[in-house]
Protein backbone atom coordinates (compact mmCIF):
# COMPACT_ATOMS: atom_id res chain seq x y z
CA UNK A 1 0.00 0.00 0.00
CA UNK A 2 1.37 3.66 -0.97
CA UNK A 3 0.95 6.16 1.39
CA UNK A 4 -2.24 7.99 0.51
CA UNK A 5 -3.79 4.14 0.18
CA UNK A 6 -3.04 3.81 4.22
CA UNK A 7 -4.11 7.63 4.99
CA UNK A 8 -7.15 6.76 3.51
CA UNK A 9 -7.80 3.66 5.62
CA UNK A 10 -6.33 6.10 9.32
CA UNK A 11 -9.08 8.55 7.98
CA UNK A 12 -11.99 5.57 7.42
CA UNK A 13 -11.05 4.11 10.84
CA UNK A 14 -11.35 7.39 13.09
CA UNK A 15 -14.47 8.24 11.13
CA UNK A 16 -15.60 4.94 12.60
CA UNK A 17 -14.83 5.43 15.74
CA UNK A 18 -15.62 8.97 16.28
CA UNK A 19 -19.10 7.92 15.04
CA UNK A 20 -19.20 5.43 18.11
CA UNK A 21 -17.26 7.13 20.63
CA UNK A 22 -18.00 10.63 20.18
CA UNK A 23 -15.70 13.73 20.95
CA UNK A 24 -14.59 14.12 24.64
CA UNK A 25 -12.41 11.27 25.23
CA UNK A 26 -8.95 11.24 26.23
CA UNK A 27 -6.26 11.01 23.63
CA UNK A 28 -4.70 7.73 24.66
CA UNK A 29 -8.67 6.00 24.56
CA UNK A 30 -8.57 7.48 20.78
CA UNK A 31 -4.93 5.80 20.03
CA UNK A 32 -6.08 2.61 21.07
CA UNK A 33 -9.21 2.24 19.38
CA UNK A 34 -7.61 3.40 16.17
CA UNK A 35 -4.73 1.16 16.67
CA UNK A 36 -7.15 -2.12 17.52
CA UNK A 37 -9.00 -0.91 14.11
CA UNK A 38 -5.99 -0.27 12.52
CA UNK A 39 -4.70 -3.99 13.06
CA UNK A 40 -8.23 -5.83 12.10
CA UNK A 41 -7.68 -4.26 9.20
CA UNK A 42 -3.83 -5.91 8.57
CA UNK A 43 -1.83 -2.97 8.84
CA UNK A 44 0.94 -2.72 10.75
CA UNK A 45 0.89 0.25 13.74
CA UNK A 46 4.01 1.24 15.75
CA UNK A 47 2.45 3.47 18.66
CA UNK A 48 4.53 5.94 20.80
CA UNK A 49 7.39 4.84 18.66
CA UNK A 50 10.52 6.63 19.54
CA UNK A 51 11.92 8.93 16.90
CA UNK A 52 15.92 9.94 17.33
CA UNK A 53 16.82 13.65 17.22
CA UNK A 54 20.20 13.88 14.32
CA UNK A 55 22.28 16.69 14.56
CA UNK A 56 25.24 16.57 11.98
CA UNK A 57 26.30 12.62 12.96
CA UNK A 58 25.12 12.68 16.59
CA UNK A 59 22.33 11.06 16.96
CA UNK A 60 20.00 11.43 20.59
CA UNK A 61 17.06 9.50 21.78
CA UNK A 62 15.97 12.80 23.70
CA UNK A 63 12.18 11.85 24.01
CA UNK A 64 10.58 12.62 20.76
CA UNK A 65 7.63 10.20 19.67
CA UNK A 66 4.81 9.57 17.21
CA UNK A 67 1.82 8.22 18.45
CA UNK A 68 1.57 6.15 15.90
CA UNK A 69 3.34 4.97 12.77
CA UNK A 70 1.59 3.07 10.05
CA UNK A 71 3.27 0.64 7.74
CA UNK A 72 6.47 2.64 8.59
CA UNK A 73 5.14 5.26 6.06
CA UNK A 74 2.18 7.74 7.77
CA UNK A 75 2.55 9.22 10.87
CA UNK A 76 -0.90 9.37 12.29
CA UNK A 77 -0.89 12.30 15.50
CA UNK A 78 -3.84 11.87 17.57
CA UNK A 79 -5.49 15.04 19.61
CA UNK A 80 -8.35 16.04 21.69
CA UNK A 81 -8.11 19.37 22.16
CA UNK A 82 -10.87 22.19 21.52
CA UNK A 83 -8.60 23.77 18.79
CA UNK A 84 -5.49 22.27 16.63
CA UNK A 85 -2.94 25.45 16.89
CA UNK A 86 0.31 25.98 14.78
CA UNK A 87 2.45 23.58 16.90
CA UNK A 88 0.60 20.55 16.18
CA UNK A 89 0.96 21.34 12.81
CA UNK A 90 4.90 22.13 13.55
CA UNK A 91 4.99 19.11 15.75
CA UNK A 92 3.69 16.60 13.28
CA UNK A 93 6.01 18.34 10.43
CA UNK A 94 8.43 17.71 12.83
CA UNK A 95 7.89 13.97 13.27
CA UNK A 96 7.90 13.78 9.36
CA UNK A 97 11.31 14.75 8.81
CA UNK A 98 12.85 12.97 11.86
CA UNK A 99 11.03 9.45 10.57
CA UNK A 100 11.71 10.31 7.11
CA UNK A 101 8.11 9.67 5.96
CA UNK A 102 6.69 11.93 3.53
CA UNK A 103 2.88 11.85 4.87
CA UNK A 104 1.40 12.95 8.22
CA UNK A 105 -2.46 12.80 9.41
CA UNK A 106 -3.12 15.00 12.44
CA UNK A 107 -6.34 14.43 13.64
CA UNK A 108 -8.38 16.02 16.73
CA UNK A 109 -11.33 13.62 17.92
CA UNK A 110 -12.73 16.82 19.96
CA UNK A 111 -14.75 18.13 17.10
CA UNK A 112 -18.29 17.53 16.44
CA UNK A 113 -17.91 16.23 12.55
CA UNK A 114 -14.70 14.62 12.24
CA UNK A 115 -14.02 15.41 8.88
CA UNK A 116 -13.37 19.02 10.38
CA UNK A 117 -9.93 17.29 12.67
CA UNK A 118 -7.94 16.20 10.20
CA UNK A 119 -5.03 17.93 8.50
CA UNK A 120 -3.21 15.70 5.95
CA UNK A 121 0.65 17.29 6.35
CA UNK A 122 3.45 16.93 3.51
CA UNK A 123 6.39 18.29 4.14
CA UNK A 124 6.19 22.05 2.91
CA UNK A 125 2.44 21.87 1.93
CA UNK A 126 -0.74 21.70 4.12
CA UNK A 127 -4.03 20.12 2.82
CA UNK A 128 -7.27 19.33 4.75
CA UNK A 129 -8.39 15.53 4.09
Amino acid sequence: MNENEIAKEVVDAAIKIHKTLGPGLLEKAYEEYLAFELRKRGLKVDQQKGLPLIYYEVSMNLGYRVDMLVENKLVVEIKSVRALQDIDIAQVLTYLRLSGCKLGLLINFNVVLLKNGIKRLILGQLHEE
